[in-house]
């Protein structure tokens, strides 16, 4: 078994941990129409997310920018890939009236890989920054980036534009990227990490679970995080979005997570959030800096709900 404790299970019944109660309507279909209204994509739908019926009902979403098209193939991402749209100009503004009808606090931009812009869509995610400073200036923004296909500049361009927290998931462990991420090398993306923290934004990345990784290699991995600078960190059980996909091979059981997150908080991560549904911008604002103090609004070893 992979994990002292996992389930070691190769099939796709869910353990009783992963079955969750519908969402309560709440303002998902305001959210949904506002999104239709804008013509804006998120990963909340895009990506498939098991939390989209929560995030949606209580107001929030993450957006999804430049197109809804990956150029990259990745085996555990429901994101189509094809060759994408042209860049929109005007999505900028959009995503920033979303925010402002939302009345977010926080405010997460993804974006689908798009190695067929020159600079991998930096400059599109700096327009994107600026203006939400305008439409939602106390807001906190959060960007979550790809590798830019190792254009260090790309990375300067954002982190120039000062994000409240600068993300790149490494997704998964070294051993296993050929088959999960093939096109991303895993020495590339810590090479993001690393100059983003270098130019003095707060880091973040993250891991899925249950891909076939061992709990060694996954602390490996944290250590190699901390040596860019990044001091926070997600932890998620992977899920398969379809059968097209790669199979789960483990379900983690909860208190592998809550153990990686004592562990992580001991080598020195400012805040873990490590629970079966924790995913990159879920309840993403519980993990910002204070930039007056430095620290992270909670402290719990995992911060995110079963």
């Amino acid at each position: 078994m992979a994990y002292e404790h996992g389930s070691g299970s190769g099939a796709q019944r869910l353990p009783a941990w992963l079955r969750r109660p519908l969402a309560q309507p709440g303002q998902y279909q305001a959210v949904e129409g506002l999104l239709g209204e804008l013509r804006l994509n998120t990963v909340c739908q895009s990506a498939k997310c098991p939390n989209r019926g929560e995030c949606f009902s209580s107001g929030t979403a993450t957006f999804l920018i430049m197109g809804d098209a990956c150029t990259r193939g990745c085996r555990f991402c429901a994101v189509e890939t094809r060759v994408p749209d042209p860049l929109d100009d005007d999505e900028p503004r959009r995503v920033a009236q979303a925010a402002a009808r939302m009345e977010l606090s926080h405010v997460v931009v993804t974006a689908v890989t798009r190695d067929d812009v020159p600079d991998g869509g930096a400059a599109h995610f700096v327009a994107v920054i600026k203006e939400l400073r305008a439409a939602v200036p106390d807001a906190s923004v959060e960007v979550l980036t790809s590798d830019f296909a190792g254009r260090l500049e790309s990375v300067d361009t954002v982190a120039g534009a000062r994000p409240d927290v600068f993300n790149h998931n490494l997704e998964t462990v070294p051993r296993l990227y050929q088959d999960v991420r093939p096109g991303a090398d895993y020495q590339r993306s810590l090479a993001v990490l690393k100059r983003a923290a270098e130019r003095g934004v707060p880091v973040k990345s993250g891991l899925m679970l249950g891909l076939g990784e061992t709990e060694d290699e996954v602390q490996s991995v944290m250590r190699d995080l901390l040596e860019t600078g990044c001091r926070l960190l997600t932890l998620g059980q992977y899920l398969r979005p379809s059968s097209q996909h790669l199979p789960v091979a483990e379900f983690v059981e909860p208190d592998v997570f809550t153990r990686l997150a004592r562990t992580g908080r001991v080598m020195g991560f400012t805040s873990v959030a490590s629970a079966p549904f924790v995913r990159s911008s879920y309840h993403a604002k519980d993990m910002v800096p204070d930039h007056t103090t430095g620290t992270v609004p909670s402290e719990s070893e995992a911060d995110m709900p079963l």
